[in-house]
């Protein structure tokens, strides 16, 4: 299981990574032609969206990379960013792989009891 957990947190970091980049990317191209109302109304608070684009793959792939040795924090951590993810960006056709990635790694790492069999 902990295999599992570390593969899940690793992909769905690298692909939560390609959604902050272009949520990253839709602020930016926002901020520098203005758009209109309407499209600029629908990002409440872009510093959050920055923040959780940068921290959750971050921590999903530390999770990950964590969850062989040390299961408790890396599960903890994929849930975590698989939480912020959810949170910053919210549940769509692009995010709803890395959260549920993140998310089944995750409590993988905490089901995980004893180390894998070689």
């Amino acid at each position: 299981m902990r295999n599992a957990a570390l593969t899940l947190g690793i992909i769905g970091g690298i692909i939560g990574m390609s959604v902050g980049f272009f949520r990253a990317g839709y602020l930016a191209f926002l901020e520098w032609v203005g758009g209109p109302e309407e499209m600029r109304r629908e990002i409440a608070n872009p510093g959050l969206i920055r923040a959780v684009g940068f921290a959750a793959p971050i921590l999903a792939i530390a999770g990950g990379a964590m969850a062989r040795s040390q299961a408790v924090v890396g599960g903890i951590c994929m849930i975590v960013s698989a939480a912020g993810m959810y949170y910053a960006f919210g549940f769509s056709v692009f995010t709803m792989f890395p959260i549920g990635m993140c998310a089944l790694g995750g409590l993988l790492a905490l089901a995980a009891r004893q180390p894998d069999a070689a």
